[in-house]
């Protein structure tokens, strides 16, 4: 099997790091539209730098890497190479909000992945969220699970639920990696040196996570068994839940989603489902289904009837 990345930014790259674990570097095949950044990896990887027009013609899996909204231009030029083959390659796509629907009508013929990884597949611990259009065989499928088993846990989701898993599975790096700067940045505060805060606070986060995925326990649970009565954990949960910690998560998470959709071009249902009072009804207020007022405010929407 022969892979193709177009597209070696932080995501692509974090793939062509963990496949080069399991097959050939010299299998690999790197584009990128600043030439000289897939040339450093290819060196680093000893893989081959090549043009995307080959990478087009040649390889079995072919790896989108591109931004989202350079996705159409990209198959757009690639298009009349892969009509041309009678071996169709499998398109991976990594591109948030961009559908299998719209990659089957970008790239008619072809077998596609649609997956969602993190940047933690280049060290074998990464989460691969994917799903597929009928035209993948098992084969084909089971090939690439293979191949791409040093990257970390891959896992099937419905197409409809990708974008929610990704904003926990993907964007959520960057949250873990928010909420480990600021322990460590609490820690230095406190007179520990940096260097010991960084690596107590990216520890304690590998550990608790490997604790939970091995032992199963509900989250809520391992917190409880860390919170003595009265001791210092309970003191600091109390400190965060008041600052409001739990909702700027989950509206990180949410506003993670609603990106997504307005990428896929997708409206917010919530947004839609406002019940209007009657009219000429007393008090016309309106209440609105959808992302809560922040805690101290409050927003009154109300339309009167006849003459202001």
């Amino acid at each position: 099997m022969t892979y193709g990345f177009i597209g070696t930014g932080n995501m692509g790259g974090a793939l062509a790091r963990a496949l080069v674990r399991e097959v050939s570097p010299l299998d690999v095949y790197l584009n990128n539209r600043t030439p000289a950044k897939a040339e450093a990896l290819a060196a680093e990887l000893g893989a081959r730098a090549d043009t995307a027009a080959h990478i087009a013609a040649a390889c079995d899996y072919i790896f989108l890497g591109v931004k989202p909204n350079l996705i159409a231009g990209v198959l757009a030029q690639l298009a009349p190479t892969l009509a041309q083959r009678t071996d169709k390659p499998v398109l991976v796509s990594m591109a948030a909000g961009v559908t299998i629907a719209a990659l089957e009508q970008a790239a008619p013929g072809c077998p596609i992945l649609r997956i969602m990884p993190n940047t933690a597949c280049a060290v074998g611990a990464g989460l691969t969220l994917y799903d597929a259009n009928a035209l993948l065989t098992k084969p084909q499928l089971d090939a690439f699970l293979a191949d791409m088993a040093a990257s970390g846990r891959l896992e099937a989701l419905p197409e409809h639920l990708i974008d929610a898993g990704s904003a926990v599975a993907g964007c959520g790096g960057a949250f873990a990696c928010l909420f480990m700067e600021s322990l460590a940045d609490g820690a230095v505060t406190c007179g520990l040196p940096r260097d010991k805060a960084n690596t107590f606070a990216a520890q304690m986060l590998l550990g608790a996570a490997r604790l939970a995925l091995e032992s199963g326990k509900p989250f809520g649970q391992m917190k409880d068994e860390i919170c003595s009565p009265g001791g210092t954990t309970i003191a600091g949960i109390h400190a965060m839940e008041r600052d409001g910690i739990r909702a700027a998560l989950m509206d990180g998470v949410k506003a993670c989603l609603e990106k997504s959709d307005a990428m896929a071009g997708k409206k917010d249902p919530s947004a839609e489902e406002v019940n209007h009072a009657a009219p000429g009804s007393a008090g016309g207020g309106v209440p609105c289904k959808g992302r809560p007022s922040p805690p101290g405010r409050a927003f009154v929407l109300i339309f009167r009837t006849g003459s202001r």
